[in-house]
């Protein structure tokens, strides 16, 4: 018998998506997550058709003290100039005509279709900001982890090592610190191109299908969702990577504040207060923090909570944090 192809919604599929009434219900997304550092991004469009190019001051001319009489020698600054690559996110979705049309509801099946593509597109990308690496994945811009990946690099001098080792099954996260703006670190797109992630409605178009005999063509209703995006560090000092945190370690001790003095460690590592300071870090760390907030409740912990648009937002002091799904809980170690 012929197969239908995996990525083909089915009379099965469909049928599961329907209250008893017949109407297309609001699905329960289990697979949804929350990374809130895409909304704190700022964004800006680059001056490449593939991304952005910075130039950044590496070097400062030599000045003197002169005495009178006698002159002094010329100098000059250097710089250097950087290019960011920037990806192209993209997925498609093909549904047979007749069949969104079996009861009446196309537009509320397209739409909690649509729903599922906008989640694993927004994973996607947050999955990349932490994690991506142009240099093994081409089709990919660089993330955060990859740039923040050695203590003996230049800006391993912004990595606070917590000291956890690689165990077997690895336990190992970290905590990112960013100020955004755009003479730190900022989102971007390429020249002449969308903010943002696009959504293309084609309607109704003929396409070949893969299931049954090849070259076969049915009336499907079609939809492109792309993203044009990548990340800009202009300047490495305003990021800080909290590595190196055992969770293990930490649920071993846990009358010892541990994550406390190293985000205290990580704010002094930022040169001044450029941006939009951020803190983010995933559900395993901040109910630690909260446990550490409680035990030295005596002082705060350090910890507060302040009242953003009707709605309790963690705080260390002034700095925001932020629950951000993609930050994995079985990273490298930083060594």
């Amino acid at each position: 018998m012929p197969v239908l192809a995996a990525n083909a919604l089915t009379l099965l599929d469909w049928a599961k998506r329907l209250d008893p009434n017949g109407t297309v219900p609001t699905i329960v997304e289990l697979l949804n997550q929350t990374n809130e550092i895409l909304t704190d991004m700022q964004w800006i469009e680059g001056n490449l058709p593939t991304g952005h190019r910075t130039t950044i001051r590496t070097g400062l001319p030599t000045v003197y003290w002169r005495l009178l009489n006698q002159g002094v020698a010329p100098s000059k600054s250097t710089t250097a100039q950087v290019d960011e690559q920037s990806g192209m996110l993209e997925a498609w979705s093909e549904v047979d005509c007749d069949l969104a049309k079996l009861n009446g509801n196309v537009a509320a099946l397209r739409l909690s279709e649509a729903r599922a593509f906008l989640e694993a597109m927004n994973q996607e990308m947050a999955s990349t900001l932490f994690y991506g690496n142009a240099g093994l994945a081409p089709e990919e811009f660089t993330g955060l982890s990859a740039r923040y990946s050695s203590l003996s690099a230049t800006n391993g001098a912004n990595i606070v090592n917590m000291a956890g080792t690689q165990d077997s099954p690895s336990d190992l996260t970290s905590i990112w610190l960013v100020a955004w703006s755009p003479e730190t670190v900022f989102g971007l797109f390429p020249k002449g191109s969308l903010a943002g992630l696009v959504h293309s409605d084609f309607g109704e178009q003929t396409i070949e299908v893969t299931a049954g005999v090849a070259g076969n063509r049915m009336r499907a209703y079609q939809d492109r969702y792309q993203w044009k995006a990548g990340l800009c560090v202009k300047d490495w000092r305003y990021v800080v990577r909290v590595a190196n945190i055992d969770l293990s370690d930490l649920d071993a001790a846990p009358t010892t504040a541990a994550l406390i003095p190293a985000l205290e460690d990580a704010v002094e590592r930022l040169p001044n207060n450029l941006g939009q300071r951020v803190i983010y870090v995933n559900r395993s760390i901040r109910k630690r923090l909260r446990r550490e907030a409680r035990i030295a409740v005596g002082s705060g912990g350090g910890i507060t909570y302040d009242n953003v648009m009707g709605k309790p937002v963690m705080s260390f002091g002034d700095i925001p944090i932020r629950l951000t799904d993609a930050i994995l809980t079985t990273e490298t170690a930083v060594a």
